[in-house]
């Protein structure tokens, strides 16, 4: 598996350690909260929380402070002991994944329970009355039967950076391989003939729960979602449906960090307390769809208060390793992008040696299957040169992307439109794989079609082709607005590597492709 590794082996229990050196740094550090402010590191979902902070803040006196990450990125800096004096407290979908990485599990000395939501699959009406399907008895089985015949098909966040997905891989693994307890190794491999016919219904691929379900409501072309409950009872015109045979649930746990001393501690206790009460769990059950943990606190109308099975989390990395390995580079449909390079004399020095550590970073994250056409441009495109990562021979493509950006160059001016519109070309009618263009550019629009020609180009788009967004990012001196407007009319999404890195811009774009 070339991936950077996501899960680590074992069990984990929370170690509680003192240290108050932290609090002692906080009052030096300019950029520490004041007292009274937790700075929480939250799962991207939970930024439907606004009116439930809000209420905690009057309630308790402390401001919650959340920077939203994907499960799996959050589990990934406590492990590397970058969440070390920056964050607080955590409040992750679920904590299952720090069981499973020790290092991470030992950053952590308190989780207490907020709210759940299990998995589920949201169907459009029409398809559910045709498939004759009654909402409270269907089964996972039923699910992979519609895709087989061709009758189903969805949209799903990527199990490599969301919780979601992964949560829902392994529902779908569990329940087709007929696992009595905790997956194994063995269950993956009884369950992959299955899971391959099952993913060829997924159609569209997110890295966020919210931009899936954005990208559903734009597209039209999928039958149905497949994540949170929450998530999708909050999506107008789906019929929610829990399969009997089993989900796998999310318990959002408020966490306390080990790297902070008493006083914050506190501050996280009163809030957990707070969020327990009855008045704030019935706040959080008809704002966010997700169900109460306290029992005297009643269900939002339209939550489904039927029992299902519960299923376990993998118990060990080797699996959890295993079925995410098996989806990326075996089971999901393959990747196919465009990267539309600025390479135009403003990139000179620093910033195309960034462009170059970043794509050359990129190289170990790509899937076998995947199809990646690097189209650095300047005045003009400069270059085409697309590879295919084989699984019978990947390093031979990753050198060749490798090789290739290595060799770009800084001059000219910025075709931005221009570039974008032989981006189209090339990728033509498109194939059976998650089609996308990435933009990196420093600056503005300078040489060639202007924003207006672009607008009318893509509008004039047919078929798949209309569907194919582009992820743009927001590097150097580029406009904001520009780039914005971009993703907006294509159905991408902007990304920011003025704030944050060009690395970290990449990196989160693949949970899109």
């Amino acid at each position: 598996m070339r991936r950077r590794p996501l899960l680590a082996l074992a069990v984990a229990t929370a170690a509680l350690l003192t240290a108050c050196t932290a609090e002692a740094e906080h009052k030096d550090d300019p950029a520490a909260p004041k007292p009274g402010t937790l700075r929480v590191l939250a799962s991207s979902e939970l930024s439907d929380m606004t009116a439930v902070f809000d209420r905690v803040r009057k309630d308790t006196g402390v401001t919650i402070r959340p920077t939203y990450m994907g499960t799996l990125d959050a589990v990934d800096l406590l492990a590397r002991g970058k969440a070390d004096g920056a964050y607080d407290a955590l409040w992750l979908s679920s904590d299952d994944y720090l069981r499973l990485r020790p290092e991470a599990a030992k950053k952590v000395v308190s989780e207490t329970p907020v709210m759940s939501s299990p998995v589920a699959v949201g169907v459009k009406p029409a398809t559910v009355r045709a498939l004759g399907w009654k909402p409270g008895s269907v089964t996972w089985s039923q699910v992979e039967q519609a895709v087989q015949d061709g009758r189903l098909t969805y949209g799903m966040t990527d199990p490599a950076r969301s919780n979601s997905g992964f949560a829902t891989l392994v529902s779908v693994a569990s329940a087709l391989s007929g696992a009595q307890s905790a997956l194994t190794d063995a269950d993956v491999a009884k369950a992959t003939p299955r899971l391959k016919e099952f993913f060829k219904g997924q159609k569209l691929t997110s890295g966020s729960s919210g931009w899936l379900a954005t990208a559903y409501r734009r597209r039209g072309t999928v039958d149905a979602l497949l994540n949170y409950e929450s998530v999708l009872e909050g999506i107008p015109g789906l019929t929610v449906i829990r399969p009997r045979d089993g989900v796998v649930t999310a318990d959002y746990p408020f966490s306390s960090l080990a790297a902070t001393g008493a006083r914050t501690r506190e501050d996280v206790r009163k809030v957990t307390a707070d969020l327990r009460t009855d008045a704030v769990q019935q706040l959080i059950t008809e704002t966010t769809h997700r169900r109460p943990v306290v029992p005297s606190v009643r269900p939002a109308a339209g939550l489904d208060t039927a029992r299902r099975r519960e299923l376990p989390f993998p118990g060990s990395r080797s699996v959890a390793d295993g079925l995410l390995d098996s989806y990326e580079n075996e089971l999901r449909r393959p990747s196919r992008t465009v990267y539309v390079l600025d390479t135009s004399g403003s990139m000179e020095g620093g910033r195309i040696a960034a462009l170059k550590k970043a794509l050359a970073g990129l190289t170990g994250d790509f899937r076998d299957r995947e199809e990646v056409t690097l189209m650095p441009f300047g005045s003009a495109v400069k270059s085409v040169r697309t590879h295919v990562v084989d699984p019978g021979d990947p390093e031979a493509g990753l050198d060749a992307i490798r090789r290739d950006t290595d060799a770009l160059s800084a001059d000219g001016g910025t075709a931005i439109y221009t570039s974008l519109e032989q981006a189209y070309d090339q990728l033509g009618a498109g194939k059976d794989a998650f089609t996308s263009i990435v933009l990196m550019t420093d600056g503005e629009n300078t040489a060639g079609a202007e924003a207006g020609d672009f607008d009318g180009f893509y509008r004039a788009l047919g078929g798949s082709r209309r569907e194919i967004p582009v992820f743009p990012i927001l590097f150097g001196d580029s406009s904001r607005s520009e780039l914005q407007h971009i993703a907006d009319l294509t159905g991408g999404r902007l990304f920011d590597a003025q704030q944050g890195s060009l690395d970290g811009a990449f990196e989160e774009i693949r949970g899109y492709q």
